[in-house]
């Protein structure tokens, strides 16, 4: 069997940049037990409650639901179990300063297989007030009107 190659995504935090400024991302591995895995593959997965934090200088996802496997057995997984993010120490003690700021949280944004092997992206974030989510509205309204007026003119 062929190794797989590229990028694969199977689930997103959409609301994580709407809801946080995103400051520094990372790319962690994950540890899964093999329904997990299998659950994956198939597309299933849930980031919406989701965080992580730095415990005993290891790194651990919280709160990701991952359905059961449904052709699983008595094997199968817990669905929202705290699973454990591989990262090098280098990254573990940056992530560690950034969160020592007052205010600052750690969330994933993205849950895919990279070359085969489940990556989880997560990001170092500080909520967003009231205001500042609809100046970003109101950013990417007036981009979008600016792109439309161009393209309209453009076709003229």
């Amino acid at each position: 069997m062929a190794k797989e190659t590229g990028r694969k995504m199977v689930a997103q935090n959409k609301k994580a940049r709407h809801d946080y400024h995103i400051h520094d991302t990372f790319e962690a591995g994950m540890v899964l037990s093999g329904t997990e895995v299998k659950s994956l593959r198939q597309g299933r997965a849930s980031l919406v409650d989701a965080f992580a934090t730095v415990d005993d200088g290891e790194v651990w996802l919280r709160q990701a639901h991952i359905p059961e496997y449904s052709h699983g057995t008595w094997t199968n997984h817990t669905a929202r179990r705290t699973r454990k993010l591989l990262l090098h120490r280098r990254e573990i003690d940056r992530i560690e300063r950034r969160l020592a700021d007052a205010g600052t949280t750690l969330i994933p944004l993205s849950l895919y297989f990279s070359d085969g092997y489940a990556k989880v992206e997560i990001a170092v974030a500080t909520g967003k007030k009231e205001y500042d989510k609809r100046q970003t509205i109101r950013t990417r309204d007036a981009n979008r009107e600016a792109e439309r007026a161009l393209a309209e003119r453009q076709r003229r």
